[in-house]
């Protein structure tokens, strides 16, 4: 799948956000950058992340898929993980090493270090070092 990602220009609209599992207004007032994840050549959002680039990390607050990419039977595969990959290549991009990190908000700490090669530093505390990172960009970003 070719596809592209845009920084969101702000302004959450709630009508944007329906269906989809956090509040995404909250990362906006907490300052997050926000980026969306698209297919090539078409409007529809498949995904979110939020983060703030910061001590040397990108320092990652929601990862969500589109509502329509939910679980097994969504209509695009992989789309968590390309959303972390954005984060590794901003993180790589301000200089930061491709180093993101971020707290699990659900069970899937298990997944996460399997998928994404994460390092649990405290409990549910996730890290992305460089080589993972450098790993995700190879594997998500290569057609960019």
């Amino acid at each position: 799948m070719d596809t592209e990602y845009r920084k969101h220009p702000g302004n959450i609209i709630p009508e944007e956000y329906q269906g989809w599992k956090f509040n995404w207004s909250e990362a906006e007032k907490n300052g997050d950058i926000i980026y969306e994840l698209f297919v090539r050549d078409d409007y529809k959002v498949q995904g979110r992340i939020s983060f703030k680039l910061e001590g040397g990390v990108a320092d990652i607050n929601i990862v969500e898929t589109a509502p329509h990419n939910y679980g097994h039977g969504g209509q695009y595969q992989g789309v968590g993980g390309h959303l972390f990959a954005i984060a590794c290549e901003c993180s790589l991009e301000a200089g930061f090493d491709g180093v993101a990190a971020f707290t699990s908000k659900s069970n899937l700490v298990e997944y996460y270090k399997k998928e994404l090669g994460a390092v649990e530093v405290l409990p549910r505390r996730l890290v992305i070092y460089e080589r993972e990172a450098q790993a995700l960009l190879e594997r998500y970003m290569k057609k960019r």
